[in-house]
């Protein structure tokens, strides 16, 4: 019976080693942004909490957001813009959160949660970034310019600048620039700004959001509007130089990228640990060095050790995109005006 007993405790033992040894680490999938974290973030998370991060990219909201309609499952955390961010709340696509789980969004500061006119109360979005898109110039070749969107009136750089392919974000820009509502629905007030557009692209060489950090960064642009993170993690130390990064005077569009978790998410808890490990101070100030945007974790502040390519008060004059729901319409079709017209 002893010999028996022994033999069970050693059959016992080596199960449960087995079944240790066959025991996986848990999977949080995640679909965010291109180049919009710094990979030693999500290795350090990994360690931490003993899991593997499969994390997918997106180039645009349209992407994203297209991707899940069409069946795209599986995702725990997604990083929409405010306005995406309003339709999938509305769509009920979005889990509503537990705060209590995520204690480090008290290092947010609050003027930035009160941006938040889409989710006042965060009840579904954590903000990730905010910041606005600007112009670059590159001042090896242009000597003299005004921050301001007039440069695009310039004859003398023609074929050498490009106006991001996005219609909110150039639309946007020249409804700032009129005085207007990047959200305006007014058709007075977006035929002036059609006519603006038009204006300028008489001296561009293209609308362009995929290539116009990589062009810009060997020169075949010399003027680019885009989205600074991105423009700067193309440039060299030359470039980065001669490159002069601004806000227009006018203002422009304002952007909140949002952390947000799926209703049909399958790892709700792990998802509310990656989350709250974003905005560990040592860690936001890492992912704001990485995208060189000013940091909206105010601990985060202590450990920034490279300068924002513009300051949070430069954000004051530019205005965030909103959902415009069904008169959206009134957009592509000013859009498609431009796009068609030589």
């Amino acid at each position: 019976m002893k010999k028996f007993l022994t033999f069970a405790f050693f059959v016992l033992a080596v199960l449960l080693v087995l079944t240790s040894c066959n025991k996986q680490p848990e999977k949080l999938y995640v679909y965010n942004w291109a180049n919009y974290i710094p990979q030693e973030v999500v290795q350090s998370f990994e360690e931490e909490y003993n899991c593997d991060v499969v994390y997918d990219f997106y180039s645009s909201n349209e992407e994203m957001y297209a991707k899940l309609k069409a069946g795209g499952t599986g995702y725990d955390i997604i990083f929409p813009s405010a306005d995406y961010a309003q339709i999938m709340i509305n769509e009920n696509m979005l889990e509503k959160l537990d705060k209590a789980k995520v204690p480090n969004l008290s290092n947010i500061e609050q003027s930035s949660l009160m941006k938040m006119s889409y989710d006042i109360n965060q009840q579904y979005c954590l903000p990730y970034m905010i910041g606005s898109t600007g112009l670059a110039v590159n001042t090896k070749y242009v000597k003299e310019y005004d921050h301001s969107w007039t440069i695009f009136e310039r004859s003398d750089l023609k074929g050498k600048m490009s106006l991001l392919d996005d219609m909110r974000e150039t639309l946007g820009a020249a409804l700032k620039f009129l005085g207007y509502s990047v959200n305006t629905v007014k058709e007075a007030e977006l035929e002036q700004a059609k006519q603006l557009v038009l204006k300028w692209k008489e001296n561009i060489l293209k609308f362009d959001g995929l290539s116009n950090a990589k062009n810009y960064a060997n020169s075949e642009y010399y003027v680019i509007h885009g989205y600074g993170d991105s423009i700067f993690l193309e440039l060299d130390e030359e470039m980065l130089k001669n490159t002069d990064y601004f806000i227009p005077k006018e203002g422009g569009t304002l952007w909140i990228d949002n952390m947000v978790m799926l209703k049909n998410s399958k790892h709700k808890e792990l998802a509310y640990k990656f989350m709250n490990y974003i905005y560990e101070p040592k860690i936001y100030a890492q992912i704001s060095d990485y995208v060189q945007l000013p940091s909206i974790n105010i601990p985060a502040r202590e450990f920034v050790t490279v300068q924002p390519m513009y300051k949070e008060g430069e954000l004051d004059n530019c205005e965030l995109i909103m959902d415009l729901g069904k008169d959206i319409e009134l957009y592509n079709k000013v859009w498609q005006e431009i796009r068609m017209q030589n």
